[in-house]
């Protein structure tokens, strides 16, 4: 019987969140692998499977997931909207783009990035934060969900 091996050993993503004072939002970037995403999917769908691609049916799944694992909460702890971009591959990692209009200075703001921790214990999201003048990098992982930013 054959075993099963993941294609890497680490799970990981990674999350760039750029301000953009021009247009006032947060430009979201977000690296997750590809299979970790599908699985992630198929958990949350009945064990349905996925297969993500670019040009394929699967926004609708993929932004239902990352509204979920994803959350940035504003001073008044009120969730802050987002607008899903799309997503697109690279190799073996899928690129998945949000936009979050936010005004205002980050004290109080609160982020939330579970991505993925329901699939996998060891999972880890680093998120880089650009906002002005300041840059922050914070690590997400089991224990440590969210941040102050």
């Amino acid at each position: 019987m054959l075993s099963f091996k993941p294609k890497h050993d680490y799970h990981v993503s990674v999350t760039q969140m750029q301000y953009n004072a021009a247009s006032r939002s947060f430009e979201v970037s977000i690296r997750i692998f590809t299979d970790d995403l599908e699985k992630a999917l198929s958990q949350s769908h009945s064990k349905q499977r996925f297969v993500i691609r670019d040009n394929d049916q699967n926004d609708r799944f993929v932004e239902e997931y990352i509204r979920k694992s994803f959350v940035l909460t504003d001073s008044q702890k009120k969730n802050t909207p987002f607008k899903y971009v799309g997503k697109e591959q690279e190799a073996d990692a899928t690129w998945v783009y949000l936009e979050i209009p936010f005004q205002g200075p980050l004290n109080g703001c609160k982020l939330l990035n579970v991505t993925l921790m329901e699939v996998f214990d060891d999972q880890v999201n680093m998120t880089n934060v650009k906002f002005q003048s300041e840059k922050k990098t914070f690590l997400f992982k089991k224990g440590q969900t969210s941040h102050l930013l």
